[in-house]
């Protein structure tokens, strides 16, 4: 503890080994719903705390829960100020003796806060290699979409090849890494978005899934689809009126996995339906998951970093911008412009 705060969201103290004591970094001041409480700001350099490690960060990701942080909607709400970004690839500056890392070292990993920076303290357990082939945008937009997309699928889900999944809000981040991860293990994919300029991105994107608008009444065409056998797993980061819907796409036996609220309403279900229609609504929060079963978690994380490792799955990354256009990336996840992730060069 450092002030009262967890070291965690405090970096204030300098560090003087090699004269880099100022950085730049996205701090956000103030709670907003326009984004005028962040800014672009000269912060000192942050210092690891026992068992972290220091990253020159060379990308870093736009996840969902970074644009609610902003407006304080987000179940996180750390202290003022703080560096948002989850995500980050970069190159180890100094690390603890024994923690298995190398000076200069090319990794990537997670972190509850502080990517979006010039430097950032990552424990070392959160911390892998990355792998051949794969560029630092790439691993930066890797962590939490397909984490999120391993748990729900894999782990809570129990996805095996042949099964149906209908993906919501497929067009963003942790949705295009679920419809990645789910033809990657041989399922069968719907993949829906609410815009048909975005249900065609996906059909060019992923020619082996079907695509549908996800407006009205879309279970007709679920159905249609699947020979009336509707969908083992349904993945809904969109919630609303996409959730209610959902609830008459699913199989007997399947499960509605709840990643989100994109749609800005929290649907509501009477229990009669899932009791009737035989389907269990789950709860998906892969972050949380891996903290109360961390042997668990570890397990999610090796096997989907294979995957990347082996070249099955990729993410998709709409464009990168440098740190000091963060207003762009930014506006454009609000303003629901996406194909695939946002990632910062800081």
């Amino acid at each position: 503890m450092r002030g009262g705060r967890p070291a965690c969201f405090l970096r204030a103290a300098f560090a003087r080994d090699d004269g880099f004591e100022q950085v730049k970094a996205l701090q956000i001041q103030a709670i907003s719903a326009d984004l005028s409480g962040a800014a672009l700001v000269d912060t000192p350099r942050p210092v690891p705390s026992p068992g972290e490690a220091l990253i020159r960060v060379r990308a870093a990701s736009l996840n969902f829960p970074d644009l609610l942080m902003t407006r304080g909607e987000y179940q996180l709400k750390p202290p003022l100020p703080f560096v948002p970004g989850m995500d980050l690839a970069g190159e180890v500056v100094s690390a603890p003796e024994g923690g298995g890392l190398t000076i200069g070292a090319r990794v990537m990993g997670g972190v509850r806060l502080g990517a979006m920076a010039e430097y950032a303290c990552v424990p070392v357990n959160a911390l892998r290699a990355i792998p051949a082939g794969i560029d630092d945008p790439a691993a930066a937009a890797f962590g939490a979409a397909y984490s999120t997309a391993y748990t729900a699928l894999v782990e809570i889900g129990g996805l095996t090849a042949g099964q149906w999944v209908l993906v919501h809000g497929a067009s963003g981040g942790v949705g295009l890494a679920a419809v990645d991860l789910a033809l990657a293990l041989g399922a069968r994919v719907i993949a829906t978005s609410g815009s048909a300029d975005k249900c065609a991105a996906l059909g060019a994107l992923f020619p082996e899934a079907h695509t549908v608008l996800a407006q009205g009444r879309f279970r007709e065409q679920v159905a249609a689809l699947t020979g009336g056998a509707l969908c083992d797993l349904v993945y809904d980061s969109v919630g609303g009126d996409v959730f209610d819907e959902s609830t008459r796409c699913v199989a007997f036996g399947g499960k509605l996995l709840v990643i989100g609220f994109t749609s800005g309403r929290i649907a509501d279900i009477s229990t009669n339906i899932p009791l009737i229609k035989g389907f269990a609504v789950v709860g998906v929060r892969a972050g949380e998951y891996a903290r109360r079963f961390p042997e668990r978690g570890l397990e999610c994380r090796d096997a989907v970093h294979g995957l990347l490792a082996e070249g099955k799955i990729k993410p998709h990354i709409d464009r990168v911008l440098p740190l000091a256009q963060w207003r762009e990336g930014f506006s454009a996840m609000a303003e629901r412009k996406l194909v695939g992730k946002v990632v910062f060069a800081p």
